[in-house]
Formats: structure tokens, C-alpha cells, sequence
């Protein structure tokens, strides 16, 4: 199935509500920047099980030149090993809990990329989102089995399960806490959730669930202006966002596979892509983490030097098992936006692992992230946790350019998986010149770093697998259409305007002018 073309412009986004915000945004003149904002809001409401109020945001904007944002928070300035390790009892990183939260950094970003492109006020962008939280949204299906899957994870969060439990398919979701957020943000901005009564009752929730955050740690937070990476592949350069999220990871694996003539769409050619990713998300695992922690940079990883030495350890016939690390799975919303202007957003945000660490604050109905869960316990580790630190991130947007202009945005959410999956789109969309929809409904697999184990969609067939066997891979067949593989989607640039694509693994909806 082709993508939908529209000559004015476009949104997509994994649910077909935030992408009608974006729509209509656009239909009211908004700019790509307002309608991904507006569609970003309505996310947060109506898939609080992928992002929200309570998480990270990172971008990538195209305004006739590349710009890049940092939405990330750090730890809290109290929070070092032996503190952390002690109040939690435990001695690995917490997954869940209050030791595993971050200071959200996605409201600023909202407002920081509104200074810098918008021409709508937050409040005018918010009005979808508020109708969803004040008057209610109907469940689909598909979000019901996410909301029951979701919240089996999280049986010590009484908060949480109060406003989420028993919702079922056909039912009204009212979330009256998260309207109030909205509204108090759209009156006094981001000052109220980082210095005024958010960050207060943040805080005083964090603290009180056993946690470290205080109002300092929430009034230091900054996002970060960053030039993104670019690599070639092939005759397009790719665009990724520097650490502390992971995507010199990507451009790694690209331009090991640079060296490679690919073979046509098969178990050869996913033999040479899985090898590639392997190499690429161990040194990610080894070198990866705030930028002010790290001793090798992405610009010495993706030298030609040690591109070489990577792909030297690739054998064509059979699977490598390079030294394992840590797996980071999560929740997380991708979406892109293009205008008539040609303003174009690359925008991923998240709570991590689905509604985040637990940590419900009630009055204002935020889920706060679990983004600290990254960080671990080893002191000598490049993402050991430490006092006020970003930790490693998964988020990553890209774009494609091609003759120093975007040719398409594109990202996917998936945690390990973002990474993998940009390399299996991008051999799609620019070896073998798919239509992005194509490129997205096509099957996909996944490795786990922590293992090396790899998951793969029933839609490779038998075939496929004997082969990946032959070789020294173990494939587990997955469903035919698995959400563990990501929901992805893309805006290709056209001679009459925007292709746009959504993947079939969410409920979103390619929609534009």
C-alpha cells in the first residue's frame, strides 16, 4: 500500500487522534512545528502508556538548515550509587520506582521549539488535548489491551492503577488531574511545572514515594540546542542527535554497512544488517552516555579507522557474538510533521518504559518517567550513576538529506530497537527506493543486546529463518505484526509535495492538507 500523498503538507503520528490535532492545527494555519506540538499533547493523553507530561523530548528541525534539541533531564543532584543503592534496597538500578526518575524534560521542550518556530500560543495547541482530559476519549481496543498489559507491571502504583484500572474497550477515559496540568500550563507556561506548583507537587510526591528529587533539581533543568550527527550511506547523509541518546548507533551501523554491496531483500542482506547492529549497540553500551562522562566521542566512532575494524569482524556466512551489555526496552511516541513552508519535525517522546516509573503525581495526573533506570550501579561503566547526570537515551528522530536538503523525516519508538529499525527503513527506503509505506509495513526484527537473541515477524517466512539458522542465528518467530517491533513512521519529501506513512503495528493515522 503507497503512502498518502498531500501537496500542502502532513502528520503522523501512532494514534489517530493526535493526529487529527495535528490536522487541525494545520487546517488553522499552523506551521509543522505547532501541529507536531499539538499532536504531541494529545498524545500524552490519549497514549499515556507510550508518553506524556511526565517524560522526555528530542527533535530534529529542518527551517532551511538543520537544528537539533535535547529534551533530557538529569538525575537528582542527591542521587549517587551507595544513596541509591541503599534507600532501594537493591543492588542493580532500579527498573521501576522513584530511583528511576529523571527530571522531565518535555515540557520545556514543548516550549522551547514554540519560541523558536511556532505561531500558535501553547493554549491554542492544547485545546484537543484538553477536550481528551477534561471530557473523555473513548477506548479502542488496541488501547485497552495496551492500558491492561501496561498496568500488570505496575501492581505497587495504587496511584497510577486509581486512574487507569478497568478501563475497557468502549469506555470514556476522563483524566481531570492531567486537564488541570494542561490548563495551569497554558495560563503560566513551563515557570508553573519546573518552579511553581508542579514542581512542587512533583517533588513532594517523589520524596514522599522514597525518592531524591527536590525542587532545585526540577528548577536547574535546561534543554540543549545541539548541531545534529550526519553520516553518509549511500549517496544520502543521515541526521541523528548526539549523546546522551543513542544516535551515533544508527550511523554506526549504516556506514559499516556502507562497505558493503547489499544483497536484494533477503536472509543475506539481514544477516549483514543484524551483524552491523550488533557491533554498533555494544559500543554503544560500552562508550554511550552523557556527553560530560564520556571518554571516546561519536566522532571517533564513526572514523573510517574504526568503521574498518567493526567491519572487519563481520563473517558474510556466519553470526558473530560480540560481548553483551545492557538491554533498555521502552514506550515511547515517534511522530514528524511537514508544512507548505517546507518547515519540517523529526519528534520523539517518552516516558521510557511505558507509563514510566510508577511514580503517579495525582493532583496534576503526570506519570513520571523511568528514564534513570538506565543508568547502572558499576562505577567504572561510561553510564554509571552519578549526581545531577544525563543518563544513556534510546530516543532518537532522524532525517534523511539528500543534495543538502531533507528527503525525509523518519523514527520509530522501541527502545534497543530504534536504532535497528532505522537501518532495516533506511535499506528499504534508499536500496531498494520503497515507497515509505511500503518500507513500513514490511516485516522487521529486533536484537536484544543484553543476549544477543533475535525476534523476528512471522511475515519473513520459513525460508528466511532456516537461513538465518544455517547461519548461527537463533530466530523466534514473533507475530506477524508485532508493536515489539516498533511503531514507526515517516515524511518523504516529493515533486508534488509529502508522502506520508504510518505503521500499521500502531492505531495512528497519516493524515494532511
Amino acid at each position: 500500500m503507497a503512502a498518502k500523498r498531500f501537496p500542502r503538507g502532513g502528520v503522523a503520528t501512532p494514534h489517530y487522534l493526535a493526529s487529527t490535532a495535528g490536522l487541525v492545527t494545520m487546517a488553522r494555519g499552523g506551521n509543522a512545528i505547532d501541529a507536531a506540538i499539538a499532536a504531541n499533547l494529545a498524545l500524552g493523553v490519549v497514549a499515556p502508556y507510550l508518553c506524556g507530561y511526565g517524560g522526555d523530548l528530542f527533535a530534529i528541525v529542518w527551517d532551511g538548515q538543520l537544528h537539533g534539541y535535547l529534551g533530557s533531564g538529569r538525575s537528582p543532584a542527591a542521587a549517587t550509587i551507595d544513596t541509591v543503592r541503599d534507600r532501594a534496597g537493591s543492588d542493580a538500578m532500579p527498573v521501576l520506582g522513584p530511583h528511576a526518575v529523571t527530571v522531565p524534560g518535555g515540557v520545556a521542550g514543548w516550549f522551547d521549539l514554540l519560541e523558536r518556530w511556532g505561531t500558535k500560543s501553547y493554549g491554542e495547541l492544547a485545546e484537543p488535548a484538553l477536550a481528551y482530559a477534561r471530557d473523555g476519549f473513548e477506548i479502542t481496543p488496541t488501547g485497552a489491551m495496551y492500558l491492561g498489559g501496561s498496568l500488570a507491571m505496575y501492581e505497587g502504583s495504587a496511584a497510577l492503577r486509581a486512574t487507569y484500572e478497568g478501563v475497557e474497550a468502549g469506555d470514556v477515559l476522563r483524566q481531570p488531574g492531567l486537564a488541570r496540568t494542561i490548563e495551569t500550563l497554558a495560563a503560566d507556561g513551563p515557570e508553573a511545572y519546573y518552579r511553581g506548583p508542579i514542581a512542587n507537587a512533583i517533588a513532594e510526591t517523589h520524596q514522599a514515594n522514597g525518592g531524591l528529587l527536590t525542587t532545585e533539581d526540577l528548577a536547574a533543568h535546561e534543554g540543549r540546542w545541539v548541531a545534529p550527527l550526519r553520516a553518509p550511506y549511500r549517496d544520502v547523509e543521515i541526521a541523528e542527535l548526539p549523546p546522551p541518546t543513542q544516535g551515533v548507533t544508527a550511523l554506526e551501523a549504516l556506514r559499516i554497512l556502507d562497505g558493503f554491496p547489499l544483497p536484494a531483500d533477503g536472509p543475506d542482506r539481514h544477516h549483514l544488517l543484524i551483524e552491523a547492529t550488533k557491533l554498533a549497540l555494544r559500543d554503544r553500551n560500552e562508550y554511550v552516555s552523557d556527553p560530560d562522562a564520556m571518554t571516546v566521542t561519536p566522532a571517533d566512532m564513526l572514523t573510517d579507522d574504526w568503521i574498518a575494524d567493526r567491519r572487519s569482524l563481520i563473517d558474510p556466512q556466519r553470526a558473530t557474538m560480540p560481548r553483551p551489555g545492557a538491554a533498555h526496552v521502552g514506550g515511547t511516541a515517534y511522530l514528524c510533521a511537514a508544512g507548505a513552508d517546507g518547515l519540517l519535525v523529526s519528534l520523539i517522546q517518552s516516558n521510557f518504559l511505558s507509563f514510566g516509573s510508577g511514580v503517579h503525581v495525582e493532583q496534576w495526573g503526570i506519570n513520571l518517567n523511568n528514564r534513570g533506570s538506565s543508568f547502572t550501579f558499576d562505577a567504572g561503566a561510561v553510564n554509571a550513576l552519578a549526581p545531577a547526570k544525563l543518563p544513556m537515551h534510546t530516543l532518537i528522530p532522524a532525517m534523511a538529506m539528500r543534495d543538502g536538503a531533507p528527503r525525509c523525516a523518519f523514527g520509530s519508538m522501541g527502545g534497543d530497537s530504534q536504532a535497528q529499525i532505522h537501518v532495516q527503513l533506511l535499506a528499504r527506503l534508499i536500496d531498494d527506493a520503497a515507497d515509505p509505506q511500503d518500507a513500513l509495513d514490511a516485516p522487521r526484527w529486533c536484537v536484544e543486546p543484553s543476549n544477543w537473541t533475535l525476534r523476528a515477524e512471522r511475515g519473513f517466512g520459513p525460508e528466511w529463518f532456516d537461513a538465518l539458522r544455517t547461519r548461527g542465528h537463533d530466530p523466534q518467530r514473533a507475530p506477524r505484526v508485532d508493536a515489539g517491533m516498533g511503531h514507526a513512521h515517516a515524511i518523504q519529501r516529493t515533486a508534488g509535495g509529502y508522502a506520508v506513512a504510518t505503521d500499521p503495528r500502531a492505531e495512528g493515522a497519516a493524515l494532511g492538507l
